[in-house]
């Protein structure tokens, strides 16, 4: 199989990773649930991993890096945790349903009020129109890095500049940049960043989290055992136990450190994950029949091109590409509903194709071989 799905989960991790999850599994206990070694290791894993996400994200403070169970859980403690009744959000387009169904819940529990920036025909926010967004009540900006659907890198550190002017928060989506795109929270003027392990991270699925600027206060999406004051009627106030009810995912922390670990020896994985990227784009931009969604000018991109064959369903080319190929793509509607409604196609969708540092420039070439030739058949 040809794995072009990684905007979805890397399917290939490094055998440190997969090691570190073992070892863990036969060595390490419920941190913070008692004093003996199991309990130890796990704490010490889980504190040391801390302290390696908040120097890979520019977080200033080890204990304001929480863990959840990806980004989307991550999205949701940030957005129901510091957004109320009758405030109001600016974002975007390009957004997932992780940052995009919470917004609804509250629009329609507590009226919470929505202002989405536009985007242009190349799917990139149109930057000039933020400050008609701009309310008295705006609370937020809430915005992804990359998008999902398209590959587009967000100007993140023009929305943090106009945020931070504007006394607003910045939450920043960096489910599709972490782990192959940098992600400085200081210099982006970020609050809060939501993460996921399991994609250019590298890491095991389960396992995600956020970083929190120290004077950024959320309120707990969920309470519950935390291992340490427990004659207390309500969750503690202190983070991280404030967000992490319940018994944390030590085992796949421990391999989203060994992955931490992989990334920090591999700077080169974004150059090779954009070479592949633009020789595809490359390959099949000039087939007849191939529309290409994204804007493929920008030097920074996430390794992800969208297409369309002629007037095809994106699900039958998928299965095709799979069936006759073996290539695995993503096609549908990508959960990204408003991007493929700017794009124009809703009823269509797209085929994605994404791609890792442990995909090679001969599975590229067949991709882009496979493609012609399903263009061809019409």
């Amino acid at each position: 199989m040809i794995y072009l799905d990684n905007a979805a989960t890397t399917l290939k991790k490094p055998e440190e990773v997969i090691n570190a999850v073992v070892q863990a599994m036969n060595s390490m206990g419920n941190a913070g649930r008692g004093a003996h070694e199991g309990v130890l290791q796990a704490a010490m894993k889980i504190y040391g991993t801390r302290k390696k996400l908040a120097e890979f994200f520019g977080c200033k403070r080890a204990d304001h890096v929480v863990f959840t169970c990806n980004s989307t859980e991550a999205l949701n403690i940030a957005i129901m945790g510091t957004l109320g009744a009758e405030d109001h959000v600016i974002t975007t387009q390009l957004e997932h349903n992780s940052v995009l169904r919470p917004l609804y819940r509250l629009k329609k529990e507590k009226g919470l009020q929505i202002s989405f920036l536009p985007t242009d025909e190349k799917g990139d926010p149109c930057y000039e129109a933020l400050p008609e967004c701009l309310k008295e009540n705006t609370k937020a900006i809430i915005s992804t890095h990359a998008s999902n659907l398209t590959g587009n890198v967000v100007d993140a550190a023009r929305l943090g500049s106009f945020a931070k002017e504007h006394g607003l928060l910045f939450i920043l989506d960096a489910s599709q940049t972490a782990g192959v795109i940098p992600v400085d929270m200081e210099a982006l003027n970020a609050d809060i960043v939501c993460f996921t392990g399991h994609k250019s991270m590298l890491g095991p699925q389960g396992t995600g989290g956020m970083c929190i600027r120290e004077d950024v206060e959320i309120a707990p999406f969920k309470v519950g055992g935390t291992g340490v004051m427990s004659y207390l009627e309500e969750q503690p106030s202190e983070l991280p136990t404030r967000l992490e009810a319940g018994t944390l995912n030590g085992h796949g922390i421990a391999g989203l450190s060994a992955a931490i670990d992989y990334m920090n020896v591999h700077p080169e994985r974004y150059e090779a994950e954009h070479a592949m990227m633009q020789r595809f784009y490359e390959g099949v931009s000039d087939i007849e029949g191939i529309t290409v969604y994204g804007n493929f000018s920008a030097g920074l991109r996430a390794p992800i091109v969208a297409l369309n064959i002629r007037d095809y369903s994106s699900g039958e080319v998928s299965d095709v590409l799979f069936q006759d190929y073996g290539i695995a793509t993503r096609s549908g509607a990508h959960c990204a509903p408003l991007m493929h409604k700017a794009l124009g196609t809703m009823e269509q969708g797209a085929v994605r194709f994404s791609f890792s540092s442990f995909n090679t420039m001969e599975e590229t070439e067949a991709a882009i071989e496979a493609v012609r030739e399903i263009a061809h058949r019409g």
